[in-house]
Formats: structure tokens, C-alpha cells, sequence
């Protein structure tokens, strides 16, 4: 252990994801079996600038492993985006005397870290977010529970469905990635999966999929769709003048980041608050823990922030061999 690092903070900030809490929860006990004492940081990196923080120790954390959202809140920063307010987050450190930040979030979190270790404090990121969505790293926390919850929605609104002969249009998030929309879709054996890295035409994708289904004796069909593609009520108005069903639009909002975090989440959250701590108190930071292939990695943060992800289009292709004669 670097004898240099004695307190560090940490911060969730963004939007929330299951499994944040356990990710906190193993960065506080790692750090006490390191010898360094821990600042939970309240509502992201405005609360650095404000100085809103309280002491985290082993008790703090204790029954918070299985709980989603964040205990120490999350919020955006516009102010942040400031030089002035990153002087006054620097301030804050100094103040606390922080040797280093763990910083739990997505990209915008990532690209805040990058620009308070520029100005010398060190950083190092842990990717919780339920879009899947950061370049690099294969996983992200809160990703498995998001799918999950979208999942048990669906079976359910499927039983009504059924009942009543009826299209059903779901919304899920996803405003610049078709992960969490793609996974549910083959799992919910979705009629029509539309997601924005592939774009949309409307007969072929929607229309021609339900007359097929319909052709091969069914009378109820499942749309899923990921918000950056359009919005469900658009696409539930343009089946009815297609094809002259009753859609019935379900927009599943905020409650996909709710929820108690799934065994994955959890353990890998367990694994990346553990490395997030490691890393810094062997002096390496200015990094992101990432997954590849199931095992953990260290990207340095600017090279981490310069990377895209792909969907894998197979997927895609799975689905379209499951559901060419309908569901």
C-alpha cells in the first residue's frame, strides 16, 4: 500500500444504478483493510463543490448491499462544467484532505473525473450505468437488474395482452444504445425490437413483423423499442393506421432503475469497488475499471473516454431468426 493515501471520497453521480450501493459498500471495506479512511460524497460533484459529505466506516455500509439506488444521492452538475466550480471541487479536497476520488457513474461522471485529475487529484471510475453504454467496458452495473425489471414488466403486460387480442408498444431507455431494448426483446420474445443503431423502416421492421405473426395464428404482439428511436405513443399511433390493431402504449420510465440489485450486479460491483480502491492505493489512478471477457481491467481515463462500444448486431439477427414466423 502507498503510504500517500490516507482518506479518499466517493461519489455516485448521474443517473442512478442498481447496484451503486454495493459498489460503495466494497470500496469503504476494501479501503479499511487498506488502512484508509473513506468520504462518502452526497449528490455527486456538486456535492464536492458544496462540501456535502459525511464519514463512511464499516458499519455505514452494512445491510446496503441489496438495496438500489444510492445512499449518498446522485445528481447533475452544471456548475461543474465550470472552471470555477472545479476550483471550488479542488478546494474541497484539500480542504477534506482527499487523496483521491472513487467515482461511481457513466460518461458524464467519467468526463468530470478526467477534468478534476487534470487539475491534480487523482481519480479513479467505477461504470454503473443501466444503459450499458460506456466505450469501454463490457458491463456496466445496473444493467442486468434494469433487464430484469423490464422482463417481469413485460410477462405481465403480456397476460393482458393476450386476454384481449391486443399490440402491445413498450418503451424502454436507451436514448443512444439498443442494449437493454435488444436483451429484453430476445428474452421477452418481442414480435418488432427497434433500437437506434439500426435505422428504422417502419414497414418492414414493424408492419411486415406483425402481419407475419398474425399469419401464423397470433392475435396479440409485443413492440419494443428504446426511447432514442421515437416515442412509444408515435409508433403505437403509426401501427394503428397500418395495420388497423389496438395498441396499447407502456412507457416503464424510472422504474427500470429501481429495484433490488440481481446477484451480477452485486458481485460485480463488489469486484469493481474492490479493484477501484486497490488500483489507488498501489498508486495507479487516473483510471476506469472496466470488464473484458469477465475479467476486471484498467483504462486510463482518457483513452477510456475515447472509446466506443458496439451492439452486437448478431443479436439482432438472433431475433429476426426467432420471431420470422411469429411468436
Amino acid at each position: 500500500m502507498s503510504n500517500a493515501v490516507k482518506r479518499i471520497g466517493i461519489l455516485t453521480s448521474g443517473g442512478d444504478a442498481p447496484g451503486m450501493n454495493a459498489a460503495v459498500r466494497a470500496v469503504v471495506r476494501t479501503a479499511i483493510g487498506q488502512g484508509i479512511h473513506c468520504v462518502g460524497i452526497r449528490r455527486g460533484w456538486n456535492g464536492l463543490i458544496n462540501s456535502d459529505f459525511v464519514r463512511l466506516d464499516s458499519s455505514s455500509v452494512s445491510h446496503i448491499i441489496n438495496k438500489g439506488g444510492t445512499i449518498l444521492y446522485t445528481a447533475r452538475s452544471e456548475e461543474f462544467m465550470t472552471p470555477e466550480g472545479r476550483q471550488r471541487a479542488v478546494g474541497t479536497c484539500k480542504l477534506l484532505g482527499l487523496d483521491g476520488i472513487v467515482a461511481i457513474g457513466g460518461d458524464g461522471t467519467f468526463r468530470g473525473a478526467l477534468e478534476l485529475s487534470r487539475l491534480g487529484i487523482p481519480v479513479v471510475g467505477i461504470p454503473a450505468t443501466i444503459d450499458n453504454d460506456v466505450g469501454c467496458t463490457k458491463y456496466t452495473i445496473g444493467f442486468d437488474t434494469a433487464c430484469n425489471t423490464c422482463i417481469e414488466c413485460i410477462d405481465k403486460l403480456r397476460d393482458t395482452m393476450q386476454s384481449h387480442e391486443r399490440c402491445s408498444v413498450v418503451e424502454v431507455m436507451g436514448r443512444r444504445a439498443g442494449f437493454l431494448a435488444l436483451y429484453v426483446g430476445i428474452s421477452v420474445g418481442a414480435t418488432a425490437v427497434l433500437i437506434p443503431e439500426r435505422e428504422l423502416n417502419f414497414e418492414q421492421d414493424v408492419v411486415e413483423k406483425i402481419r407475419r405473426a398474425r399469419l401464423a395464428g397470433n392475435t396479440h404482439y409485443m413492440v419494443v423499442l428504446a426511447e432514442g428511436v421515437g416515442k412509444g405513443f408515435y409508433i403505437g399511433e403509426r401501427i394503428r393506421e397500418a395495420v388497423g390493431v389496438d395498441p396499447r402504449v407502456t412507457v416503464l420510465g424510472h422504474i427500470q432503475r429501481g429495484g433490488a440489485p440481481t446477484g451480477r450486479d452485486r458481485e460485480t460491483a463488489s469486484r469493481m469497488g474492490y479493484a477501484a480502491v486497490m488500483a489507488m492505493a498501489q498508486g495507479r489512478s487516473n483510471c476506469i475499471i472496466g470488464t473484458d471477457e469477465g475479467h476486471l481491467v484498467e483504462i486510463e481515463i482518457e483513452e477510456a473516454l475515447s472509446m466506443s462500444k458496439h451492439l452486437q448486431m448478431e443479436r439482432y439477427e438472433v431475433l429476426e431468426a426467432l420471431t420470422n414466423t411469429g411468436d
